[in-house]
């Protein structure tokens, strides 16, 4: 299986993450795609995907919590790590506005330099869309010209949302969320399109039951293929084959 999103970069796991790879390898997880967040995070990311050569792979990207009055001299350091490594996806890049002292007109600017990055480099975006979704949507549907493809991590939207995220050619990363009671996502689930569905950790994030609150981690993911599969009243290995051959398929891997 491949775990689209993990930060396993993080200090969070500087004390065990040769088990944790351990622990995700044991349970068939052997891919594991490594989003960037700001500057100082892409070395780290790079030193784990050198560690972990044909086990982690690096994106670029800036979050759009880390989008501030600099943005532009940050976007220019990050382009320019084009030319000196090459990368699986953009990523993750979006826009929050679930904090109250957001930069909207800047994140919206930058998400827009990042998806012509996509186009220029022919590459797939990660896109975070934190009480923001429509908002992308909106920005997509004007800058789809064919070319652009991606995902949208950590979906917690609804079948509307999540059509609109297909018709434009979009997929849907499912992770811990997914298994919230409160989420709503088991209404959801049952009606997504499974050509369009990836899985996701998003950790040390987002645990999913029963480790919710914990440190989250690629092994988990077998947690929300079984929630995914008993939704859909289908075997678990069949969700992790669909869900494996689109990821192999979106990031060329």
């Amino acid at each position: 299986m491949i775990d689209t999103h993990a930060h396993i970069y993080m200090v969070d796991f500087d004390d065990d993450r040769d088990q944790v790879i351990q622990r995700a390898l044991r349970k068939r997880i052997n891919t594991i795609l490594l989003p960037n967040i700001n500057i100082d995070s892409i070395q780290p990311m790079l030193k784990t995907e050198m560690t972990y050569p044909g086990i982690c792979y690096s994106m670029i990207g800036l979050h759009p919590c880390y989008v501030k009055s600099d943005f532009l001299e940050t976007l220019e350091t990050i382009y320019s790590w084009f030319s000196q490594h090459k990368f699986i996806a953009i990523g993750e890049i979006g826009m929050d506005f679930y904090r109250k002292n957001y930069y909207k007109l800047e994140q919206e600017e930058a998400f827009i330099i990042q998806l012509n990055w996509a186009k220029q480099m022919n590459l797939p975006v990660v896109i975070h869309a934190r009480n923001s979704i429509k908002k992308i949507l909106k920005l997509l549907s004007k800058e789809q010209d064919g070319s652009l493809t991606g995902v949208f991590h950590c979906f917690c939207g609804d079948i509307k949302e999540a059509m609109e995220i297909n018709f434009l050619g979009f997929h849907i990363g499912l992770g811990g969320i997914s298994t919230f009671k409160n989420s709503g996502m088991e209404k959801v689930i049952p009606y997504l399109d499974l050509n369009y569905l990836i899985l996701e950790t998003d950790c040390p994030y987002l645990s999913p039951v029963p480790y919710r609150g914990k440190r989250n981690e690629p092994a988990h993911l077998q947690l929300i293929v079984n929630h995914i599969a008993k939704i859909r009243k289908m075997a678990s290995l069949e969700i992790e084959m669909l869900t494996t051959n689109n990821a192999k398929t979106l990031f060329q891997i």
